[in-house]
């Protein structure tokens, strides 16, 4: 199960299409220059080639191990994680007032990427702990960031998200933890589920950022607070203390991400908890916001890696794989030459490289947003990454699940055994779209406070930018590229969002049901649309270092892939178009009897 980061693309798609040389002068990026992020990218890529990687198959066969609260990680795990922490790769991103390297968001997505489509069981305890160091850098007191962020940042302890009740599932309402005031500290009683790494050995410390009610919390959202609990207490020097009342009472056992422990954890069982308020009482939903948008983010980058594994598990295989004939070669001949799988992997890797556009220019305004001095650049910065974030979470998993599909097709019959490692890569990719909010969720969220509660402002400017791209294509020339066909193309595309933006818009004020009905098609086309600016402005800056003399055959394969893209992906967005704006009546007419649901 080899794994090769796309290293070309990576750094294509940050410097031409994401402005990296513009974010490295924003304020504390300064030294992340081109040349430097193009180094730390290539040893960021041979620790996933070559530490993570190998041990995707040897952990999903290994699984895990539990006996009375204890998580045992496969063989490897440790000595891997230790790696994590001795070569900075815990949360690059992180200040280095902290221990961090303080590389731009943007950057960090590629090095997400690459470890997530080496080894997503793996990476999945960075990504929370990177969650948990947003949320207390941002809303913490300076006395719990001074107890907890250095060694969160090094990896030296790792980070958790608890929101998730049995009786809750997403409906964070109906949360029943409780935390009662001691002192300095509240005692934390209540159960977790579908807790990530919620516990292991590979640290010394756990810290859990849990969501629970004080007691004269108002009911619903609006009565949740968030509190740090560490599995050990932290005392005033830094040394760890006593054990917390905090155990795992189970592990789940899982479809896919064999090797990462998700655990139900108990809190209070012995008395309560002791947790510390993170920022003011009844705010914890917006505190946590800032996590999830951060693991959203690092979802969606999950469903883009494991899209570029099973591309390239895929087309090793059917390099190497011989049968059938094909007119003009004597004997049999290696199945990617069939028109059909020279389909099937192009759908993998044009969709592939659109949404990595896509899940880099949401991390690069997340940069801009939290560093440019200019406040209204800022806040448009911020506009775009809200509006991104769901449709790179969800498009992206969406994406990634079906690229798992289609490696499993290409093998044939030999990618419905567990042996070829195929299986994997579509098991570990199904639960993207479930965890960080559902595709419905995301799809909602798009809907309604991305575009309705601002009655489509921000999907306004995006279409500016689609509008500009267009432009450029009519202006441009020369040989080689379909420049009338793009720029066709990317209209109809910025046409075709502009309408559903409009109609949900429309029907937001007197029919709020219409557009949740058409919420998740609204969803798939702004990946589609969105997907088709990001190829077309990357014809763009391919075409034009072709001009200036490159001859890479890569930017050629680029040409190749975005025209591909073009055709069988871009040429769907009328018919989405349709579904958005005529599918949502015949949802809404079919009732409980036409599901199968009887009285």
């Amino acid at each position: 199960m080899s794994y090769q980061a796309p290293l070309q693309d990576m750094t294509f798609v940050l410097t031409e299409l994401c402005g990296l040389a513009a974010l490295s002068e924003l304020p504390g990026l300064e030294d992340a220059t081109p040349e430097t992020v193009e180094a730390i990218l290539e040893e960021a890529g041979k620790f996933a080639g070559q530490v993570l990687a190998p041990l995707n198959r040897s952990g999903d066969e290994a699984g895990l191990g539990f006996d009375n609260g204890r998580v045992t990680v496969p063989e490897g795990w440790q000595e891997a994680y230790d790696q994590i922490v001795e070569m900075g790769w815990n949360s690059p991103a992180a200040s280095p007032e902290h221990g961090g390297m303080g590389l731009p968001f943007a950057v960090n997505a590629a090095i997400q990427e690459m470890f997530n489509g080496a080894n997503t069981a793996f990476q999945l305890c960075p990504l929370l702990t990177q969650g948990a160091i947003e949320a207390i850098a941002h809303y913490a007191s300076a006395d719990l960031q001074e107890s907890y962020l250095p060694k969160l940042v090094t990896g030296e302890w790792t980070g958790t998200m608890n929101l998730t009740e049995p009786q809750a599932g997403s409906d964070l309402a109906a949360i029943r933890s409780k935390a009662v005031p001691e002192g300095d500290h509240y005692r934390v009683s209540g159960q977790k589920i579908f807790i990530t790494y919620g516990e292991h050995e590979m640290t010394e410390n756990i810290i859990h950022l849990v969501l629970a009610r004080l007691p004269d919390a108002p009911a619903g959202v609006k009565g949740i607070s968030l509190f740090v609990v560490p599995k050990f207490m932290v005392n005033a020097d830094g040394s760890l203390g006593a054990r917390n009342d905090v155990r795992c009472v189970s592990i789940e056992h899982k479809l896919g991400i064999h090797a990462s422990p998700t655990c139900t954890l108990s809190f209070g069982d012995d008395g309560g908890a002791i947790g510390y308020l993170v920022g003011e009482p009844n705010q914890g939903l917006t505190y946590m916001f800032a996590m999830m948008n951060s693991a959203r983010l690092g979802v969606g980058l999950q469903g883009i890696g494991i899209a570029e594994h099973a591309g390239q598990h895929a087309a090793a295989y059917a390099a190497e794989r011989k049968q059938g004939g094909r007119p003009g070669s004597a004997g049999s001949v290696a199945i990617v030459e069939h028109p059909d799988v020279k389909r099937m992997l192009g759908l993998i890797k044009a969709r592939t490289q659109a949404a990595r556009v896509l899940a880099y220019r949401a991390a690069a305004a997340s940069d801009i947003a939290s560093r440019s001095t200019d406040a209204d650049i800022a806040a448009k910065a911020q506009r775009r990454l809200d509006l991104l974030i769901p449709v790179v979470k969800g498009w992206s998993t969406e994406m990634g699940n079906v690229s798992a599909s289609l490696g499993v097709q290409v093998h044939g019959g030999m990618g419905y055994i567990e042996e070829t490692g195929a299986a994997q890569h579509f098991r570990d990719a199904r639960i993207t779209t479930i965890y960080e909010g559902t595709t419905g969720i995301q799809a909602l969220d798009l809907i309604g406070r991305k575009i309705s509660r601002d009655k489509g402002y921000a999907m306004a400017e995006l279409l500016a930018d689609m509008d500009d791209t267009a432009a450029r294509l009519d202006a441009a020339s020369g040989d080689g590229v379909n420049w009338a066909g793009y720029a066709k193309s990317l209209t109809e595309a910025t046409a075709a969002l502009r309408a559903a933006t409009n109609w949900i818009v429309d029907q937001a004020a007197s029919h709020s049901e219409l557009p949740q009905a058409s919420a998740c098609a609204m969803l798939d086309l702004a990946g589609v649309c969105l997907g088709t600016w990001a190829m077309a402005d990357s014809v763009l800056a391919a075409s034009a270092r072709i001009a200036a003399g490159d001859s890479a055959a890569f930017l050629h394969s680029k040409l190749r892939i975005a025209e591909f893209y073009r055709t069988q992906i871009a040429a769907q967005a009328p018919a989405l178009l349709a579904l958005v704006t005529l599918g949502a009546d015949a949802v809404m007419a079919l009732d409980a009897a036409d599901l199968g649901v009887s009285a």
